[in-house]
């Protein structure tokens, strides 16, 4: 059988509740598999295409990792540089020996404003503070900047959503520039991604994705505006489509945006988190054997999941977006097992 039947029977035995909502893109070079699936709009019935651009939540967060890998490229910056001396910011209660390095690699150690390992709705976060508030990276730090530390700097591994606005918030100090900005000149552009972009939830382009979440109890779904801040920042809220996302790991893999030696540092296994599972720089990294398999971002919101790989031995890129709540688990691996 084709491996393009595969991959298509793969989606067609999706066995969540919902089916599925989304773009899909595989691609090596003996394959090409796209597809779109379901309502990008569903009231108006619009269906997903392959051009249809979504949310990527905190799979965006190696953006970031990227334009601080610039400025370090340029000698703006190093990955040992204290928090204390790159930032006109004041954390009273942040630790004097935090790096760069700590805050790529979410070791750092310092408050996160949406903690996951203690907290599981994100919605939660708007009650207090309106989502139309957080319009920059600046509207983030009253959630956290006077938050005591988690543990001490590289002692430990936990996600940090805080330590990444916090790298943006660098990139602005030291550039002179809005972080989406940055981002759509000197990475974006590079790479051709034109459809990609950090756009207003209430000012959204056309071919973009609404994000739905939870039924209500009449089964009608509702749009995710109200449950994510009203533009997206360094530690997530882009947009893209699976193509934009294909020009992105050529760009990065082929040396575009970064030089040899900050691509491979980006994409170093720095930290464990789990069997087998490694972070980067805003990237996650999947190592057997000290043999790297698979790079990968993931991202979910309300309303919003990512999954996008580069597999090392067969040269596959999978690039899953989807627009409802439900886990691309399934079709990851289903697809990971036809390449393995």
């Amino acid at each position: 059988m084709k491996l393009t039947y595969k991959i298509e029977e793969v989606i067609n035995n999706y066995s969540e509740e919902k089916s599925f909502s989304g773009s899909i893109l595989v691609q090596n070079e003996e394959v090409t598999y796209k597809n779109g699936l379901g309502y990008a709009n569903l009231s108006e019935k619009l269906p997903v295409t392959s051009c249809t651009r979504f949310g990527m939540a905190s799979g965006s967060k190696i953006f970031t990792s990227i334009a601080i890998c610039q400025l370090v490229e340029r000698g703006l910056l190093s990955f040992n540089t204290y928090l204390r001396d790159c930032l006109d910011i004041n954390f009273p209660n942040f630790h004097s020996e935090i790096t760069i390095h700590h805050l790529l690699t979410h070791t750092s150690g310092i408050p996160d404003y949406f903690d996951e390992e203690i907290m599981e709705d994100f919605e939660e976060l708007w009650r207090n503070v309106p989502m139309y508030s957080i319009q920059s990276p600046h509207d983030f730090l009253p959630m956290f900047q006077n938050g005591e530390m988690k543990f001490e700097p590289g002692s430990k591994f936990s996600y940090s959503n805080s330590g990444f606005i916090i790298l943006g918030l660098i990139v602005e100090q030291i550039t002179g520039m809005k972080f989406p900005e940055y981002i759509r000149k000197h990475i974006f552009d590079v790479c051709d991604m034109s459809d990609s972009g950090y756009f207003r939830m209430d000012q959204l382009p056309e071919r973009t994705a609404l994000g739905y979440i939870d039924q209500d109890n009449e089964g009608a779904c509702k749009t995710n505006i109200y449950s994510v801040p009203i533009i997206g920042g360094p530690d997530g809220g882009a947009f893209t489509t699976v193509l934009d996302l294909t020009k992105f790991w050529d760009g990065l893999l082929n040396r575009k945006i970064l030089n040899d030696e900050l691509t491979n540092k980006l994409l170093h296994p720095h930290v464990q988190d789990g069997q087998d599972i490694y972070h980067g720089y805003g990237v996650w990294i999947l190592k057997r054997d000290d043999d790297i398999i698979k790079y990968f971002i993931f991202g979910f919101d309300p309303g919003v999941r990512l999954h996008s790989s580069f597999n090392t031995k067969t040269k596959t890129q999978t690039h899953i977006l989807s627009n409802i709540e439900q886990s691309l688990y399934p079709i990851v691996t289903g697809i990971d097992k036809l390449f393995s």
